[in-house]
């Protein structure tokens, strides 16, 4: 009988493993395995569920209906001493987001900057962590990804663009990295069936039912509204604009609106997914330190601002770092739909299950 319980934590270290195995058991090569396990893993331990440990189930699925290419050939192509394009063969999405900005990262080391267009992929999970694993060895990283259409264009009634994720990292000396990582509409789709999961509603101006109308239910909910709202969701639309450019005509690929759902039902038939990744080395652009020096100065001064009643000013990044590191301790936690989840996919592929951490 599968333990339903609030509380049910494990380690980052035993859900990876699990994750790890059952993509292999799906027809995933190990490096797949790999990347995938460490862009969910990450996220859940910043506690980005929605886009974390409950992405699992839908991956295998992917893999096992063919729509995805567990053991993909990425080929790189450097046009130029900055640019380049990775054709990612229908592969896991993290698998070419931690490829292309390895690449990124080389090309910066070099010149100072390095752009890499990802043709051909598919979902990749949190753009953050591609961003992340920039900052994490000393550059600035962004990340992009197109989607499927989710999201009201500002005054449409129908959805057009993708929830198209911008993610931004930058390194901070002897501290975790600064770490944007946001939707381009209000929430990202993944946080509607999470709550509708959950029997939890959904905050208003969010989210909208099929006739375009703003609605809290998630299981009304046919589209989201862009970053504003009603009122002033032009401006989330035209950065899911510049994020579809940047995504799908850079890698020559369909801009969302044409793409095959992500949610399926076919999950056959490739999505060619398109992603795009930034690095910048700080030190190609001011003398050594002095990015470091005014980094430090303005984080500073931003933690020290005057707080409204019972709140706290952060930066980007600093709330998924507190989470981050009461789940290593206490563990991440699963609710009661990815428990069952979990505990089918252990069945199935006839793996060991997570263990309860107590």
């Amino acid at each position: 009988m599968t333990d339903t319980s609030l509380d049910f934590r494990v380690t980052r270290e035993d859900l990876t493993r699990f994750m790890q195995a059952a993509l292999v058991a799906a027809g995933a090569n190990q490096a797949s395995a790999d990347a995938v396990s460490r862009a969910l893993v990450t996220a859940s331990r910043m506690g980005t569920d929605s886009h974390g440990l409950r992405l699992l189930p839908h991956y295998l699925q992917a893999l096992k209906g063919g729509r995805i290419n567990g053991a993909p050939d990425m080929v790189f192509h450097q046009r130029l001493a900055a640019t380049g394009f990775l054709n990612a063969d229908d592969g896991l999405g993290h698998l070419a987001g931690y490829t292309a900005i390895e690449h990124a990262m080389a090309m910066a080391g070099e010149v100072g900057m390095g752009a890499v267009a990802v043709g051909n992929s598919s979902h990749f999970g949190a753009a953050g962590c591609y961003a992340l694993a920039a900052a994490e060895k000393g550059y600035l990283g962004m990340a992009f990804c197109n989607s499927d259409p989710f999201v009201l264009l500002h005054d449409g009634a129908k959805p057009f663009h993708g929830t198209n994720p911008i993610a931004f990292a930058a390194p901070v000396a002897g501290d975790a990295p600064y770490l944007l990582d946001m939707a381009t509409s209000s929430i990202p789709w993944n946080r509607v069936q999470q709550f509708g999961a959950i029997g939890r509603e959904l905050p208003d101006q969010v989210a909208a039912d099929a006739g375009g109308k703003v609605s809290r239910i998630p299981g009304e909910i046919a589209a989201l509204l862009p970053l504003g709202g009603s009122s002033f969701g032009f401006k989330g639309a035209g950065l899911g604009g510049m994020v579809e450019i940047l995504s799908s005509m850079l890698s020559g690929m369909q801009h969302g609106f044409k793409l095959l759902p992500m949610g399926g039902p076919d999950m056959s038939t490739p999505r060619g997914v398109g992603h795009f990744f930034l690095a910048m080395k700080p030190d190609a652009f001011v003398e050594e330190g002095t990015f470091a020096r005014g980094l430090a100065e303005y984080l500073a001064d931003l933690r020290a601002q005057p707080a409204t009643p019972n709140a706290r000013v952060m930066a980007p990044g600093d709330r998924e770092w507190r989470c981050q590191a009461q789940r290593d301790v206490d563990g991440i936690p699963l609710d009661s739909a990815n428990q069952s989840a979990y505990a089918e996919i252990a069945r199935q592929y006839q793996l060991a299950p997570l263990s309860r951490l107590d």
